[in-house]
């Protein structure tokens, strides 16, 4: 198959050769537009004026729209969005709400970076109905290849709103020449140009395997949007036309209100009461001439298109008249607050959707921009607190995403947290730093001095001047940064992969969705191979969503493994079967096992949805497994559990199991759910098909989940929360029992008390006083032993009566720093050196 760039490189010479097959030239040519090549970068384009130029600023002639926009109407940020919608929705469009910028619903990426990512991969294959046909959306993005370009180039962000304008149509419905004549008129009725100010670029674009022509708008030298049209499949024979094609346009929100305002800067304009507060706070004031004289400029100094940049630094001084030196240092404070500012809305966003800054992932790009902004912050010494940005941008963008003010309180929190990491950080910095510097640092070297303790690159700079060594940074370092973490980590649960011959045996049939309790079927024979057998249908559960599977018997036959491959199921028998194809088997599942993992599968989801009651909206699962003696959730949190919160949680989990709430299971389309129970439903993982099994518990949780599950929350039993512990930055692990399980622990739990009670010589209510008194007389007479002082006879007499409330073993485990099950052996072998003690004196 061709690569994305091949593919991009043939469709557009194939589509040069006849435009009129690939573009709505009939729109343009009714609109009074020829059809022109640049003579400086070859491309084709479209305007109503003869030209030798194409509209791209490097081959027009820079930004040429600041104090001077040909844009009739003056649109602010907000305003923007609302013009556009109203007049699509006169068009014939749908206006829908925006997609989580956290994007669970898919397992190749953690962040919608454009807004067709919504509707992939279901949508844009034909497999699901989209949420309206044809459709538009203010779908806020985010992408960190640009981190070191924002602020300076007044045009780059992490986190930007792409309009998307959508259709999704077989080829005798797709209308392309209205889809254009619809975006045109939004250039000349929504922002009021001329076709005089206007420009169309020819051009195609290619990904995922498919590809199309594609058409830019330009004007005053910016490019305003772009619209593909999908319409092809990439084959090693050429282009396959697709059953389904797709309209995907992007525009940029932030651009066409900076172009409509013609300032200075887009920040000005995308988060004008923002920079108000910021420039309030620190004092420092836009000068509006030089950055009106530099902005046109600004484009050279892209980090990823300049080889050196300081001779680029030095070309834009020379053509605006200014010192270099001085240049830098005024416009690098103005675009250190503007970071501060797209920084920390990029983290609103993200924080509110769900995601946690982390050290691994794709999370720890959020991570990365928000240090960055915190050291500006430090470098400039302003008196700034991200909370209260965030807040800002809250409150502004509250008429068109009310949803964000509903997270403040927990966006606050997360920020606080990283804010104390990043403090202690830098307390550590100097002598990091010190030993750091003993050697030549590579680029490499600073980047792992980055990600392993946080230190700024300029940071490590200044510290070698100081001793009069050079160091080199990269004029792309958090480019570098980013890449290094794109790769997305997730666990998954562990699912045997088996590549057996199932060509030509039908679907198996999954029947463990209709009833967890239903345990005796009737099935006939698939097919066998060797000791594994498919049946036309079947209970038996799979290994899979981090489930373990059933067990039992298919007729004589003893079942020891259930997995799947593609939509067939696979039962694993422990000897091979004398049964072929159609014969009829009656297959049994061994009721208790099938009963705790389903209670261990229902708790995970009652726990789930303890946990965010307890701990904030943040609470998402990463990751779960459900084994018949004890479980685990790994959820979403920023800082390890305290006991405290535990009992909280378990306590919550426990109301809702006796409040005897109904389970809710239902099959229905992928579309319909999204729009039913939002995004949340994808928890520890994206869900494949066009149809969603969700598990609904009324007014606690709703999930897309495959597993068995009980009828109602009282099923479960009682649950317990043995521990909580750290699986990586971000993502916090409870081990838990439920049902049986619990029982069983509560019953080895009474009886190691009993046994303690006894060893100790006290009441159960008497044992953690009695622990605590042995240890601490321990200590004492180790620290006196090893100075040679004399031994204290009272040290060797445990008296203590005092009583204590809660768990005892767990609480002793704490005191002794030991395991439940070690604690008698470790109080053995304090007494013993006790005596030896008093024995050696």
């Amino acid at each position: 198959m061709l690569s994305d760039k091949e593919a991009k490189t043939q469709l557009k010479a194939l589509a040069s050769k006849n435009p009129d097959k690939h573009y709505a030239t009939g729109v343009l040519k009714e609109e009074g537009f020829k059809r022109q090549q640049c003579t400086k970068c070859q491309r084709w384009f479209w305007s109503v004026t003869a030209s030798k130029v194409c509209g791209d600023p490097s081959c027009s002639g820079g930004f040429r729209f600041i104090g001077n926009s040909p844009a009739k109407f003056k649109l602010d940020y907000i305003e923007t969005w609302k013009k556009f919608s109203q007049l699509f929705q006169k068009w014939g469009y749908t206006p829908i709400k925006r997609y989580p910028v956290v994007a669970r619903w898919r397992q190749d990426t953690d962040f919608v970076q454009a807004s067709i990512y919504d509707f992939q991969p279901y949508v844009v294959t034909g497999e699901v109905e989209p949420p309206a046909n044809p459709l538009v959306v203010p779908q806020f993005c985010l992408r960190f290849n640009d981190i070191d370009n924002v602020g300076i180039t007044g045009a780059h962000y992490t986190g930007f709103v792409m309009i998307g304008q959508h259709a999704f149509q077989p080829p005798d419905k797709y209308d392309q020449p209205k889809y254009f004549k619809d975006i045109h008129n939004w250039l000349k009725l929504g922002l009021g140009l001329k076709n005089e100010d206007l420009t169309f670029h020819e051009d195609a674009w290619a990904g995922g395997g498919n590809s199309g022509p594609s058409m830019e708008f330009f004007s005053g030298g910016l490019e305003l949007g772009n619209q593909v049209y999908m319409s092809y499949q990439n084959t090693d024979s050429g282009f396959k036309p697709l059953p389904l094609k797709v309209l995907d346009m992007g525009m940029g929100h932030e651009r066409n209100a900076w172009f409509s305002q013609g300032r200075s800067t887009s920040y000005e304009t995308t988060f004008p009461e923002v920079m108000k507060h910021l420039r309030n706070a620190t004092g420092v004031q836009i000068d509006e001439d030089l950055m009106a004289r530099f902005l046109p400029f600004a484009s050279y100094l892209n980090v990823d298109e300049v080889e050196d940049l300081d001779k680029a630094w030095q070309s834009v001084a020379d053509g605006i008249g200014e010192d270099k030196e001085e240049l830098k240092k005024r416009v690098n404070e103005q675009a250190a607050l503007y970071s501060v500012a797209e920084h920390t809305r990029s983290l609103l966003f993200a924080l509110a959707d769900g995601a946690l800054p982390s050290n691994v992932g794709g999370m720890y790009n959020l991570r990365v921009i928000l240090r960055r902004a915190l050291q500006f912050i430090d470098k400039h010494q302003w008196n700034v607190h991200l909370a209260n940005v965030a807040e800002w941008h809250a409150d502004y963008l509250k008429p068109l995403f009310p949803e964000l003010k509903e997270h403040l309180a927990e966006v606050h929190q997360i920020l606080d947290v990283e804010k104390a990491k990043y403090d202690s950080t830098k307390q550590k910095m100097s002598q990091l730093l010190s030993r750091a510097l003993d050697k030549e640092l590579t680029t490499n070297d600073l980047v792992d001095l980055y990600d392993n303790q946080g230190i700024n690159p300029d940071l490590v700079k200044d510290e070698a001047a100081k001793k009069g060594k050079k160091i080199h940074v990269p004029d792309n370092f958090y480019a570098i940064v980013a890449e290094r973490h794109e790769k997305k980590e997730q666990e998954h649960a562990t699912v045997r992969e088996e590549k057996l011959d199932l060509a030509n045996v039908p679907e198996t049939k999954a029947r463990y969705y209709e009833d967890w309790a239903k345990v005796e079927f009737k099935a006939r024979v698939a097919k066998v191979i060797e000791n594994n057998m498919l049946l036309d249908e079947t209970f038996f559960y799979p290994t899979s969503g981090g489930q373990l599977h059933d067990t039992g018997a298919i007729n004589q036959f003893k079942v020891i493994d259930v997995f799947k491959q593609g939509h067939h199921i696979v039962h694993v028998l422990a000897e091979k079967p004398d049964l072929k194809p159609g014969d009829s088997v009656i297959g049994k599942i061994d009721f208790e096992r099938r009963k705790q993992l389903a209670q261990h599968h229902t708790a995970t989801h009652i726990i789930n949805a303890a946990a965010r009651r307890v701990l904030g909206n943040h609470i998402n699962q990463a990751s779960a497994k459900k084994d018949v003696d004890k479980a685990h959730i790994d959820i979403t949190h920023f800082e390890l559990l305290s006991q405290e919160q535990l009992d909280k949680i378990e306590k919550e989990a426990n109301r809702i199991v006796n409040e005897e709430i109904p389970s809710r299971l239902k099959f229905i389309p992928r579309t319909e759910a999204e729009q039913t129970y939002g995004m949340g439903i994808y928890q520890g993982g994206a869900v494949p098909g066009k149809m969603l099994r969700i598990v609904e518990i009324p007014e606690i949780d709703v999930e897309a989940c495959g597993g068995t599950h009980l009828h109602n929350t009282k099923e479960a039993g009682r649950i317990r929360l043995l521990k909580a512990s750290k699986v990586k930055d971000g993502v916090v692990r409870i081990t838990f029992v439920a049902g049986n399980a619990a029982d069983s622990l509560e019953s080895e739990t009474q009886k190691k008390i009993d046994e303690l009670a006894q060893f100790l010589g006290c009441l159960k209510a008497g044992i953690v006083p009695r622990v605590q008194e042995i240890f601490d007389k321990w200590k004492k007479a180790r620290k006196a032993a090893q100075a040679g002082k004399p031994l204290e006879p009272d040290w060797f007499r445990f008296v203590s009566s005092e009583t204590w409330q809660g768990d005892s073993l767990a609480k002793s485990a704490e005191i002794l720093q030991t395991q439940p099950e070690n604690i008698i052996k470790t109080l053995q072998r304090f007494i013993k050196e006790l005596m030896e003690w008093k024995a050696r004196k």
